[in-house]
């Protein structure tokens, strides 16, 4: 049984998808105005553990990640400048090449966290019509007003505003700091539709005006296009909630009159040495940023695991650094398997194994099963590694279960196991025995017998290089 924290309830709940089996899911996808950073992908990364769990878990899941290219303004108080074109003017080139380059460059990024692609990346440039019409029905409605081209969301006509974030309208009454725009009846509403100024070079024709649409709109849109008017989970970090996520509540639910999102999942900060990441304190990191510093994606990965999603992760090199030599651990650990489970056919699985197996699995999905808590799942990985290490070596009738075994759990992990073995099923018996023993030898700390290995295998052909993602191999051209 699957428990999610729900921040529209404030709790831990079971989770019941609306329709058997299937489920629905909503992940805020990235603005593409420059480089998602490291906070980001944490968020991402979260949604992709949780959809890879559910479909581990037997569920269909249909997964939606919409890609910002307009809209989306320096402030959240709908002041400022849109955020792709003013990096189009910093940069002299079309906001549209801009857009498309991020994507690009976000979505190779994702691929290099092995994050599962969605089955649908709308963009919102793509999908401007659709959101005219709704701003018209809000407006028909009374859920909405125009004035001066600009059309805004009256949030008094919502009673149940502040219901995700806590921010009521009674709250923002009394606590109201915002300069109140001069075409808003109140200081908190919010732009669905917003009147190009003269140099504005993405714009569109609506009725109201020559224009653009507002950030919030865009997420209820495309969520309801491909998803339908009521969706089971909505994912994004906590930053949010308020205004983004306490909007498209708002609007969506006056449009339709029926519940927006069953279950929110928001994942917490991610900290740079305790401190918040910002290009001005010079703590702000990119996934191609510790790439060039020689971290694994990998590892940046386990790193995220071995926090829970809603705690805080503060990162820093000493973490990363740990993460990427357990995640060496693990690596090695499954291409042992792998390479010892080739030596012997047939068998029957020894007791103490399937035991240990067993143990490990239920742990796991017990883990899983409780808000996602992916430390004890990873924690209980390292320790059935520890045990397994502790035996005799391992003949195939051993080691091949524990091989598939690891395979299995990494469905939910995602640490790409699948990817570092199947350089290995097509080496020379030969070459898989003076590797295994390599590896039992450096685990002994005996690195000049793991040298002496290291010749007999270059002697017959192969390079052999110590990597994070598992050792790897490749055969030596003859010289012509």
């Amino acid at each position: 049984m699957i428990k999610l924290y729900n921040t529209l309830t404030k709790k831990k709940e079971e989770f019941k998808p609306l329709h058997r089996g299937k489920v629905t899911m909503y992940t805020c996808g990235p603005t593409v105005y420059d480089y998602a950073h490291i906070g980001n992908f944490r968020a991402y990364l979260t949604a992709d553990t949780l959809r890879r769990f559910l479909e581990f878990s037997g569920y269909e899941v249909k997964h939606v990640k919409n890609i910002t290219d307009v809209g989306h303004l320096t402030s959240d108080a709908d002041t400022g400048e849109d955020k792709i074109e003013a990096a189009a003017k910093k940069k002299k080139v079309d906001p549209y090449e801009i857009s498309r380059f991020y994507t690009e460059k976000f979505l190779e990024d994702e691929a290099e966290l092995n994050i599962l692609p969605a089955q649908k990346y709308p963009r919102a440039t793509a999908h401007i019509q659709e959101m005219i019409k709704a701003i018209a029905v809000l407006l028909k409605k009374g859920c909405a007003y125009e004035k001066n081209g600009n059309v805004f969301f009256d949030v008094m006509c919502f009673k149940d505003y502040g219901k995700l974030s806590g921010n009521t309208l009674e709250k923002l009454k009394q606590g109201a700091r915002i300069e109140p725009h001069p075409d808003k009846k109140n200081s908190f509403d919010f732009a669905l539709w917003k009147k190009a100024e003269k140099n504005h070079i993405m714009h569109w024709e609506s009725p109201w005006s020559v224009g653009y649409p507002g950030w919030h709109i865009e997420c209820s849109v495309m969520s309801m296009e491909y998803l339908g008017e009521t969706i089971d989970i909505h994912t994004g970090g906590e930053d949010n909630i308020f205004p983004h996520h306490e909007d498209e509540i708002a609007q969506s639910e006056s449009l339709t009159s029926k519940p927006f999102v069953q279950y929110w999942v928001h994942t917490s900060w991610l900290l740079v040495d305790n401190e918040k990441m910002s290009k001005s304190r010079g703590n702000f990191y990119t996934l191609r940023d510790l790439i060039k510093l020689g971290y694994s994606p990998m590892a940046f990965r386990l790193l995220v695991l071995q926090s829970h999603y809603k705690n805080h992760l503060n990162f820093t090199h000493a973490a990363i650094d740990a993460a990427q030599e357990g995640l060496q651990k693990i690596y090695d650990f499954t291409e042992a398997m792998l390479l010892s489970g080739e030596h012997k056919k047939g068998g029957a699985l020894p007791k103490l194994i399937q035991k240990l197996i067993n143990e490990c699995e239920k742990k796991f999905i017990e883990a899983m099963d409780d808000n996602l808590n992916t430390p004890q799942a990873v924690a209980a990985v390292f320790d059935f590694i520890r045990k397994v290490n502790n035996l005799t070596p391992l003949r195939h009738k051993e080691a091949k279960p524990i091989y598939e075994f690891m395979l299995k759990i990494d469905e939910v992990l995602g640490l790409g196991l699948r990817e570092t073995g199947k350089q290995q099923t097509n080496l020379p018996r030969e070459i898989k025995r003076l590797v295994l023993e390599r590896e039992r030898m450096r685990k002994e700390k005996n690195f000049i017998r793991a040298d002496e290995l290291r010749l007999e295998i270059e002697k017959l052909g192969y390079t052999i290089q110590d990597s994070p993602r598992g050792t790897k191999l490749k055969k030596i051209n003859p010289a012509k």
